[in-house]
């Protein structure tokens, strides 16, 4: 032995490391190439005679010192961290949460002018010359089509009739016309009420020649835009086409929602399935075949029919506000 103890001996090894000043200035520039100019760490290491591992390294190092900070802007109308929760919860391929504020005067009329706003973006930027375009009916829908400035050239077609309350809306059939003119592509409009008396009745209609033609392109249908209604007082087309014995009727056996004249309860299930002999809408089998359905939904006052339309699993994408994304997140 040497005499010494160990807990006397000096250490031995590389001393602490020290950021100095060339190593600040190295990786402030590897940042700019890789976050700014777009360079991968591969080229950056080549560039610096180092291993892409240490570029790696000292990246990560320069964000949690902060001498890198990255910040992620979006209009101030979008919810980015909603947005994502959603998406994830739900595990959509299309998810957007815009901001609103209901209890300002007239927030129900602004929500739908933002929603479709927002909707009408994303349709420029997801639908393709090759797609087959579905509209549904409503309030939302006309709110998109006013918005529509551009559109791939696609195929357009109406996938459900209007309310009965007006059996041939000229705002329905025009947010579809509009949607064709922007798109420069074909238009399939149905000029027919979306509830009717009977079943014979509908099934009539069903086959005049122009609703036949629409009817025929539900096969076809790549991207679907769907509206949820619930079951109150000027939220459902279905409620407000029905007697007052009806409504109390449908209500009894859970109905909370509808979806293309459908009816739901809480859990997503059809509970009026009677009444799909009298509507003339594309069905929940031929919505399952579409590649892309995207739910348009805004109000609290439709939160719970969205979080059942949902629950149906026919939707792989949604556009809301902030109202129906925090009830459906909690």
């Amino acid at each position: 032995m040497d005499g010494m103890s160990t807990q006397h001996r000096p250490r031995v090894g590389r001393p602490p490391h020290h950021t100095g000043p060339e190593e600040l200035v190295q990786t402030a520039a590897m940042a700019r190439r890789f976050y700014l100019e777009g360079r991968s760490k591969t080229e950056i290491a080549e560039e610096f005679g180092i291993s892409r591992f240490k570029v790696a390294r000292m990246l990560e190092t320069a964000l949690h010192n902060g001498l890198i900070r990255l910040e992620v802007r979006l209009p101030a109308e979008l919810d980015a961290e909603r947005s994502d929760a959603l998406r994830s919860r739900y595990d959509l391929r299309h998810c957007v949460v815009f901001t609103s504020a209901q209890q300002d005067p007239g927030g129900a009329v602004l929500a739908t002018q933002r929603l479709g706003s927002v909707a009408a973006a994303l349709l420029a930027e997801i639908v393709t010359d090759s797609d087959v375009l579905g509209l549904v009916w409503g309030p939302e829908i006309e709110a998109v089509g006013r918005e529509l400035t551009v559109l791939a050239r696609c195929r357009v077609v109406q996938l459900c009739g209007v309310t009965p309350l007006r059996p041939v809306d000229n705002n329905a059939v025009e947010a579809v016309r509009r949607a064709a003119s922007i798109a420069r592509g074909p238009v399939y409009p149905i000029h027919a009420p979306l509830l009717l008396p009977d079943g014979a009745t509908a099934r009539t209609l069903r086959r005049q020649p122009g609703i036949a033609e629409a009817v025929g392109q539900f096969q076809h249908l790549t991207k679907a835009l769907v509206t949820v209604g619930a079951w109150e007082p000027g939220l459902s087309t279905i409620y407000d086409a029905l007697g007052a014995d009806e409504r109390e009727q449908y209500r009894s056996r859970g109905t909370c929602a509808e979806v293309v004249g459908q009816l739901l309860d809480a859990d997503g299930r059809p509970v009026a399935p009677e009444l799909t002999e009298r509507i003339i809408a594309i069905g929940f089998d031929e919505l399952r075949r579409v590649p892309d359905v995207i739910l348009l939904a805004d109000g609290a006052e439709r939160a719970a029919a969205t979080s059942a339309a949902l629950r149906t699993g026919l939707f792989n994408g949604i556009v809301t506000n902030t109202a129906v994304a925090e009830h459906l997140l909690r």
